[in-house]
């Protein structure tokens, strides 16, 4: 991840898809001291050796003085205009003893590497060093960016994938842009091209640009496991860890998780925070990444249930957090006071700095919902291997099936207060002439007398 000075305003936006620039770090040039085993740029009694089975292709910028030069079996020199090779005539007075001095191994540069990406919103901010922050998927090309290799500048990446292709919407290569397939097919296959890509993955220009106001998706979670392997993650230093969608390490901060509908406008929301908030003194330091991310959706943690587009904003103040909770504090105020006329339909804020009762509320429902399942699971066992029977309506019977028990059938007593001569059309002697002696009313009461428990016609008070 790129430290940046906290007196710098860093306005680390991810925005729509389609206005970001990546642009490729390691270069092969000469005159890059990194690329040289001795940490210097050779001179005039230095030998200078490239590998013999290395292929590369070196950009030289201007003219340097070597000693002796053992070049690779394939490679090229770019010369840019005026460079080029000379030998000196004696001692070079500034170059001390002499040694020899190889370069570096440049195979190991991988595509799927974010950290050897930088993201900017145009190509002047790329030249100004106004790069972004974004979670690490995002940081290597997404399918709607613009690649761009430096103008002066060589290089050499393995492309290499479980995908046969990587689609792009361009490549910028030595100044020349190739926004069409065939165009860049007939580079990638000249000598210069082969030394540059090499892998097992071609890469493709020409995906049309993101048209969806609210962002598109990066493309690159199918690689989540090959941009993860590149990475080496810090142990974080804060209570409750956060780990964004798309994003390999565990980090302190904060996210801001959005919900959207039709009016939301992902460019002109960026503004609106950039304005807001990260203009303010006290957040000049504070890293933002924001983008559209498909967050899975599972049961109960388990049963996935397809995904849902979110707008993830993450926030990183290269400390414990507390800064960063504090500007998702005000993020989230900000949308629910304004997020009618935004198109946020909802907002949801986590921090790292202590522990939220959603997030304790999460876990307990997670814990109670994978119990459930493992009881469910259990039950099914059981019935399958006949251990537990379950009811079935077979075995409830009509009456009209029990069989004749040697008897006449009972049809329990009689009770005058709730059965009446329609209801009982089978017992005619009930409804006779001692209706009027079984039942008696009062002001304060109604008698009746019970023939089946009180033959001696004994009042019950009801």
């Amino acid at each position: 991840m790129l430290k940046i000075p906290d007196m710098l305003l860093l306005f680390c936006l991810v925005g729509v898809a389609n206005a970001l620039y990546k642009q490729w770090i390691p270069d092969t040039n000469y005159e890059n001291k990194t690329n040289w085993d001795k940490g210097d740029i050779p001179c005039g009694n230095d030998i200078v050796q490239f590998s013999a089975q290395r292929k590369v292709s070196v950009f030289v910028e201007t003219t340097h003085a070597v000693l002796e030069m053992r070049l690779p079996v394939d490679g090229e020199f770019i010369l840019n205009s005026g460079a080029g090779f000379y030998a000196v005539t004696g001692q070079d007075p500034g170059c001390g003893t002499g040694v020899t001095t190889e370069f570096k191994d440049s195979e190991s540069f991988q595509w799927y590497d974010p950290t050897l990406w930088q993201a900017a919103a145009t190509l002047n901010d790329l030249e100004q060093g106004n790069f972004l922050f974004s979670v690490h998927e995002e940081s290597v090309p997404c399918h709607y960016d613009d690649v761009v290799f430096k103008a002066l500048s060589s290089f050499r990446v393995d492309t290499s994938s479980s995908h046969s292709s990587i689609t792009v919407k361009s490549v910028s290569v030595l100044g020349d842009t190739f926004t069409t397939q065939s165009e860049f097919s007939q580079y990638l296959s000249s000598s210069l091209g082969k030394l540059q890509f090499h892998g097992s993955s071609a890469v493709a220009v020409g995906n049309p640009a993101c048209e969806d106001p609210s962002g598109c998706d990066c493309g690159n979670s199918v690689h989540h496991q090959q941009i993860c392997s590149t990475v080496t993650c810090d142990s974080p230093n804060c209570k409750n860890p956060l780990r964004p969608t798309g994003h390999c390490c565990d980090v302190c901060g904060a996210i801001v998780t959005l919900l959207f509908d039709d009016g939301f406008n992902l460019q002109t929301y960026r503004e609106r925070i950039r304005h807001l908030f990260l203009a303010v003194p006290q957040y000049q330091s504070i890293q933002l990444g924001m983008s559209k991310v498909l967050k899975p959706q599972r049961l109960m943690g388990i049963i996935s249930l397809g995904t849902l587009s979110e707008i993830q904003i993450v926030i990183l103040d290269g400390e414990q957090g507390i800064q960063s909770a504090a500007l998702a504090q005000d993020i989230m105020k900000d949308a629910r006071s304004h997020g009618s006329n935004l198109g946020i339909s909802g907002v949801e804020v986590q921090t790292s700095s202590e522990e939220t009762g959603d997030s304790a509320g999460l876990a307990v429902g997670v814990v109670f919902g994978v119990l459930l399942l493992i009881t469910l699971i259990i039950l099914g066992v059981l019935i399958h291997k006949g251990v537990v029977q379950m009811p079935t309506l077979n075995r409830f019977k009509n009456r009209n099936n029990i069989p004749d028990l040697g008897g006449p059938l009972d049809h329990g007593f009689d009770n005058p207060m709730f059965d009446q001569p329609t209801m009982m059309p089978d017992i005619p002697s009930l409804y006779g002439t001692g209706v009027s002696n079984s039942i008696s009313m009062t002001q304060t009461a109604v008698h009746f007398v019970n023939p089946v428990y009180d033959e001696s016609e004994t009042d019950f008070t009801a």
